[in-house]
């Protein structure tokens, strides 16, 4: 008797401790409140599952979009989110390698954002699982934004506007990093593109939607013994990302001398296979995001076309899917028209 007595007594103490801790103004609820926003994916994408741990409403869009695009989010207030990611280069910045505060050069090409809300994993190596993981890694990247996430946080608080915002969006309390992030993550999720001439011809029926040429070039796109893209660049019944969401070495990881200039996704496993491997990237827009490669190093769409056709470049660890391609040059141009077909609609604010 005396133990169950015991039981329901630190039951009890457990239940009001953690009622206190809800309702403890300065520990607010950590997701935005009010109204889910539910969106809708133009033709050829798949509804969108964001995770647990985030919430899409209208103003925490409209604060993750004013975060986006806020310079003082870098040390020396010249670089935004949106230096790399412009809407006016469908959310690249046209450099073969991106650069941050003072003019520093990273290492690796600036990832198209459009579509990211469903990518499993973020950045070339996968390193981060989710959006909000992923916006606070450039704020704080010494060559990127160069800004700690404890100044970040001490300067939006110093903005009474902010203050505000950041109030009507999660409640009282702090303005602390998880809270920037989902915000940021939230803006992000709406920046879907679909609605391609491919998208029109393959899931709206459009027969008209796509130029023979393109159609050919799907045919080479998806043939086995072919081009046999759709391997890892995956079509759908019903939508298509055009990614199958793995780490693939194709060898462009290798500098002049052949040795191996990036490790990849290796720097995150620390799996030998690894090693000068990189996320396939979705291909919609592709035509828009030039240069092309974790490192930028292939110019055009033509080269990356050849890229594939001479069987990438022979490493240790290269993918048993690339192999040397035969292509005749008008399955060659054939294959960048369908590629070009894959240009879809900006979202809605930035057309």
């Amino acid at each position: 008797m005396a133990r169950r007595k015991l039981l329901i007594i630190t039951l009890l103490v457990l239940f009001l401790s953690l009622a206190c801790r809800v309702l403890d103004p300065a520990d607010p609820p950590a997701l935005p409140l009010g109204e889910t926003l539910v969106l809708t994916p133009p033709l050829g994408l798949p509804e969108l599952d964001p995770p647990a741990n985030s919430r899409i409403t209208a103003d925490a869009v409209e604060l993750g979009r004013r975060l986006f695009f806020d310079q003082n989010l870098s040390s020396d207030r010249t670089v935004s989110c949106a230096t790399c990611h412009q809407p006016d280069r469908w959310f690249t910045d046209g450099l073969p390698t991106a650069r941050g505060v003072g003019g520093q050069i990273g290492k690796r090409n600036t990832p198209a954002i459009l579509n990211a809300a469903y990518w499993s994993r973020q950045f070339w190596d996968g390193r981060a699982a989710d959006l909000e993981e992923q916006a606070g890694g450039p704020i704080a990247n010494p060559i990127e934004m160069n800004l700690p996430h404890d100044i970040c946080t001490e300067r939006l608080t110093s903005d009474q506007s902010y203050r505000a915002q950041f109030a009507r969006v999660f409640g009282p309390g702090a303005i602390t990093m998880t809270r920037v992030v989902r915000a940021i993550a939230a803006y992000e999720r709406t920046l879907l593109s679909g609605n391609s001439p491919f998208d029109r011809y393959y899931y709206g029926r459009e027969k008209e939607a796509l130029s023979a040429a393109a159609i050919r070039g799907l045919e080479v796109f998806r043939d086995p013994a072919r081009g046999n893209c759709a391997a890892c660049h995956l079509i759908g019944d019903q939508h298509a990302l055009f990614t199958d969401g793995l780490f693939h070495n194709l060898g462009t990881a290798l500098d002049a001398s052949g040795e191996l200039a990036d490790p990849g996704r290796y720097e995150k496993t620390k799996v030998e296979a690894d090693r000068g491997a990189f996320r396939t990237p979705g291909l919609r827009n592709v035509a828009q995001t030039a240069p092309y490669m974790h490192n930028g190093r292939l110019r055009t769409l033509r080269e990356v076309i050849d890229f594939y056709i001479g069987g990438g470049s022979s490493n240790p660890q290269l993918d048993p899917l690339i192999r040397p391609l035969t292509l005749s040059a008008q399955e060659r141009a054939d294959l960048e028209a369908f590629l070009e077909a894959l240009t879809g609609q900006l979202p809605r604010e930035v057309e």
